[in-house]
This record gives structure tokens, C-alpha cells and sequence, in this order.
């Protein structure tokens, strides 16, 4: 977030969010996010209390006086109407002149999980009595199956591999198809990190956790180790082609790339969906889903039993199996 932002925040948004980067250990980008979440949620208080013109903008509401005798006296009805306001009114695309209006269930999810997450601290350090959002639920979101490569296009993603940067692009197709790494994890690996028959992940929050590299990933690794420029004087693993350490958008890129080179439509599919991929393989192939949760380095179950779904091909077999399957009425 921009200093500036800041500085027009009250005292009490910037000790959570304080409190949140240095002490819970969140991202910048999650804690950037709250702080958007939660300021656009005071200015709707402000406005609606103070009854300035309806035309007046939300950005250009005062949010200074928000203090904890204004956030005591919030209601959870005064939480509903800032839903409603997600869900009818607020602009989509805020600096387009023909957004459509009305933010996604995903999109009003996040700001139900700020909103409690802030009234939580609140409680806790006994800024407030008690909190207004107990009862608050969050929008029902609509469950997508997560987009995935079967197991003959990731062999074509590999195989597709070629060029000036073939072994270092080789070795991070098959760590994300493999390990199933965040792009950020990955970007920020160090030489050090790889060492053995282990690599350590730092994850969201900078939690730290390791992996057991399988031989597929090991020979990849070597392979990119023994053409790495020596004398780069970089600590990361994989270096850009002026041997830096490379942005996670380069990441992104080239996996496009080299998706495009494979035949496959690089719209449909990203980084993310090569975390979805290995994850998918993994599970189809015998992994529980609390050794996945493990590797993934998904702080709740839940999240990563999104991954447990099953091709339709795959249940005509379960159905078909099921020892009464063949069982007809008698005539």
C-alpha cells in the first residue's frame, strides 16, 4: 500500500494491519488487502452515518475519525447494507465508464473474512466489548472444480521444451508439475534451498515447509545446476537471462510459452493450474489428502479438498463396480 494511503488510515487500521504483517506473519499481499477491504468498509459507515449527498464518491470519504467508540457502535444489520452495496452498486471496474456493478459472491467472501478477522483483533485486545459480526455469513459462492492437465498433456508440456533456457525452464515445469509450488514460491528459491534430496518452500506468511524431491525433479535440477552461470553473484535458484533472480510475471510467462509451444491453449492454463495438475496426479495416484494438505502448505483441510474430485470416467467405473449394479427387477 502507498504511504500515503496510509497516513489517511485511523490509528486502529494501522495497528491491525501492524499487527498482522509483524506478529501474524501475513504477505504484503494479504495484508494490503485487508486494508483496502477494510477502509472501503469504513467509508460506506462514514457516508451512511453522516448523511452527505448520495453522489458523493466513496473515495473521497474521510475515514480519520473512525475511532473505537465508532467501530463499538457498529451493527451487524449497518454489515448487511455494506453487503447489499457489494452485491447491487459497487462498480466492478472502478475507473471504467461501462463496468457493470455488483461484486462476485469470491469478491464479497473476502471482505465477510476482513470484516471478522478485524472485530476478532478488536475483541481480543478489548478495543471493543463484543463483536458485532458473530453471526456473519458469508456469500454462498458457486464450487468450480479446479482446471487441471491430464497426465498425457503435462508429458506434452515437457516434452514441448526447447530453446536457450531449456534447462532451467525444464526444471521449473517439472518442480510446479511435481511439488505443486506457488509461483512465488518458486521465484523465491535460493540455491540453498536445494540441497540433497530436499527442497525448502517458504510459503504465505513466510511459513516454512520441505519437500522430498523425487528423481524427475532431481535430474531436472542437476541438469540446470551444471549450465547455471557460476559468477552471477545471486543467491536464487532459477536466474533470468541477465542473471537475476527471476519476477514471478517472467515465471508466468514462460510457462505460457511453453504451454503454447505444447499445443495447449495458454488462456485456459497458468502457473496455478500446474498447481492444480500436480496436485490432481498426486491424489489420483494414491496420496491422502492430509499428506497433499502437507505438501501444498494449505493452512486448513478444506482448502485442499477442493482437489478431490474425480473424472467422470472415474465414476462410471465406481458405479459400474458397486456389486449391485447388474441387480434387475424381476417381470
Amino acid at each position: 500500500m502507498k504511504h500515503e494511503d496510509l497516513l489517511q488510515a485511523p490509528a486502529v487500521l494501522r495497528d491491525y494491519l501492524s499487527y498482522h504483517e509483524t506478529i501474524a506473519g501475513h504477505s504484503d499481499r494479504t495484508v494490503d488487502e485487508y486494508f483496502l477491504d477494510l477502509r472501503l468498509f469504513f467509508r460506506f459507515l462514514v457516508k451512511k452515518r453522516s448523511g452527505v449527498s448520495p453522489a458523493t464518491p466513496l473515495e473521497n470519504i474521510s475515514v480519520l475519525e473512525v475511532d473505537a467508540a465508532f467501530l463499538q457502535s457498529v451493527t451487524l444489520n449497518e454489515v448487511y447494507d455494506f453487503m447489499r452495496y457489494l452485491s447491487r452498486e459497487r462498480p466492478k471496474q472502478q475507473n471504467s465508464p461501462n463496468t457493470d456493478y455488483g461484486l462476485m459472491a469470491s469478491a464479497r467472501a473476502r471482505k465477510v473474512v476482513a470484516i471478522r478477522s478485524f472485530f476478532k483483533y478488536l475483541k481480543k485486545f478489548h478495543i471493543i466489548e463484543e463483536s458485532p459480526v458473530l453471526e456473519l455469513e458469508s456469500p454462498k459462492q458457486m464450487k468450480k472444480l479446479p482446471r487441471y492437465l491430464t497426465l498425457q498433456e503435462s508429458l506434452a508440456l515437457l516434452r514441448s521444451v526447447e530453446g536457450r533456457h531449456a534447462e532451467r525452464d525444464y526444471a521449473i515445469l517439472t518442480l510446479f508439475l511435481n511439488c505443486g509450488l506457488r509461483r512465488s514460491e518458486l521465484a523465491g528459491l535460493n540455491e540453498a534451498d536445494a540441497a540433497g534430496e530436499k527442497i525448502r518452500v517458504f510459503g504465505k506468511g513466510g511459513k516454512e515447509r520441505e519437500l522430498y524431491l523425487n528423481d524427475a525433479c532431481l535430474e531436472a535440477l542437476n541438469a540446470w545446476k551444471a549450465v547455471r552461470p557460476k559468477d552471477s553473484g545471486e543467491k536464487a535458484l532459477f536466474l533470468s537471462g541477465q542473471n537475476k533472480r527471476m519476477h514471478p510475471n517472467t515465471i508466468h510467462a514462460l510457462v505460457k510459452k511453453h504451454l503454447l509451444n505444447a499445443g495447449l491453449d495458454p488462456s485456459r492454463y497458468s502457473t496455478h493450474k500446474l498447481r492444480h495438475t500436480a496436485a490432481t496426479l498426486m491424489l489420483s495416484n494414491g496420496v491422502d489428502v492430509r499428506t497433499l494438505q502437507e505438501m501444498l502448505g494449505h493452512e486448513h483441510l478444506n482448502t485442499t479438498q477442493i482437489y478431490t474430485h474425480i473424472d467422470s470416467a472415474e465414476l462410471r467405473l465406481a458405479a459400474r463396480a458397486n456389486p449391485l449394479s447388474n441387480v434387475k427387477k424381476n417381470k
